[in-house]
């Protein structure tokens, strides 16, 4: 396992060949608050990640024991002029872009709080394990802002229109329980299992094409609200992507000849 540092709170490890890369939270002493500084290695580290071809899937972790991340770094917004703040948004903002628009199956490990911010950072992941002391939510009303990196946008995405306002408006948490029963996270796994169970489904994703795996996000992704008709052109675009090539071939000759393939990535 090779490991790579990006500012003082960001940590990418590459896991067996490569293929998994796990971009850690790695911010201990504020429980993975995010500074202006940790937003933009978190945008450095993912443009890395999305540069890189070798890598297939990014896990998003934390190595605090007892949070994923708690959400922006209120201590250091408490010292900002408006116009500070305002300085701070593009850098705050790219940090969820630049996880939400990797081109690479991305998995979220949660334990412990994931809120505001925090559970923004997981929301733009396409799968959310969590374990069963995860606490999630999107509490930024009641300290007088709103969800503003992506949060809006992605939970009435995850359950529904309605289900979101009531979590926003309330700010409430939500335990890992009724998190799993109302869709705010995909897995739930044993406690202290959340890394690895993620790693493990990350592995298994990464074993198919490359190329499939990028060309089936986009078109999940893209075609995501669109009406059905628009929403079949867009996967058939996606399509027309892998059907020509390498990995169509191999995937399609490995199969006729009864091993595993040896994907090109091209």
């Amino acid at each position: 396992m090779s490991e790579e540092r990006f500012g003082e709170f960001v940590q990418v490890r590459r896991h067996g060949d490569g293929h998994v890369a796990e971009l850690a939270l790695d911010r201990p002493k504020a429980m993975n608050a995010v500074s202006t500084a940790m937003a933009r290695s978190i945008g450095a580290a993912c443009a890395a990640l999305g540069e890189d071809p070798t890598v297939r899937v990014v896990v998003l972790t934390s190595t605090h024991e007892r949070a994923f991340c708690v959400g922006a770094d209120l201590k250091e917004r408490n010292s900002f002029t408006d116009a500070d703040l305002l300085r701070q948004r593009p850098v705050s903002r790219g940090a969820y872009t630049s996880v939400l628009e990797l081109a690479v199956p991305t998995v979220a490990a949660v334990h412990g709080f994931a809120l505001g911010g925090g559970f923004e950072l997981a929301l733009s992941c396409d799968v959310i394990v969590a374990d069963p002391t995860a606490v999630v939510g999107l509490p930024e009303v009641s300290v007088g802002v709103i969800p503003g990196g992506g949060g809006t946008q992605l939970l009435p995405r995850r359950v529904g229109a309605a289900r979101a306002a009531e979590l926003v408006f309330t700010a409430r948490r939500v335990a890992a329980p009724e998190a799993r029963e109302l869709g705010l996270v995909d897995q739930l796994v044993d406690e202290g299992r959340d890394r690895d169970e993620a790693l493990d489904l990350a592995s298994r994703m990464a074993a198919n094409s490359p190329v499939g795996l990028r060309a089936a996000k986009r078109a999940l992704r893209l075609g995501h609200g669109l009406d059905l008709r628009t929403g079949l052109e867009v996967e058939d675009a996606a399509w027309r992507t892998v059907a020509f090539s390498g990995d169509r071939a191999e995937g399609v000759a490995a199969f006729n000849e009864k091993r595993a393939p040896r994907w090109p990535g091209e």
